[in-house]
């Protein structure tokens, strides 16, 4: 078998991905029986390639489910948790830009009423 490329997997549909992964695990499981039943060097060294081409093939899957999620969810007021950018839980909590320099009323009109003075230094 030879070895599953990720690039080539993402122009596959999802459809034709779960077929793949099937028969992947297929593979795998005969392969597994013919190692219990002391098969040849050549199968038992298939296994760790098997076990690869699933990953690939269940990473590229997710991926494009998460993208498809992305884009459904794109424009919209509320994301699900999973797709919001994940950064660490201060920055989270962190008040946004426009809400760290707000004022409220009463500074508002203090500063209005009291303006910095400018003084005029002459030597």
């Amino acid at each position: 078998m030879v070895r599953v490329k990720a690039y080539e997997l993402r122009s596959k549909t999802s459809k034709e991905l779960l077929k793949d992964l099937d028969e992947q695990k297929a593979e795998l499981a005969t392969l597994r029986v013919a190692k219990v039943s002391g098969g040849a060097a050549s199968k038992l060294a298939k296994i760790k390639i098997v076990r690869k081409a699933i990953a690939r093939i269940l990473t590229v899957y997710n991926q494009k489910n998460k993208a498809e999620a992305r884009k459904a969810c794109k424009g919209k007021k509320y994301v699900p948790l999973d797709l919001r950018p994940k950064k660490t839980r201060a920055i989270r909590r962190a008040l946004k830009v426009e809400q760290k320099f707000m004022k409220t009323p009463r500074q508002k009109t203090k500063a209005s009423n009291f303006p910095m003075r400018r003084f005029a230094v002459t030597m």
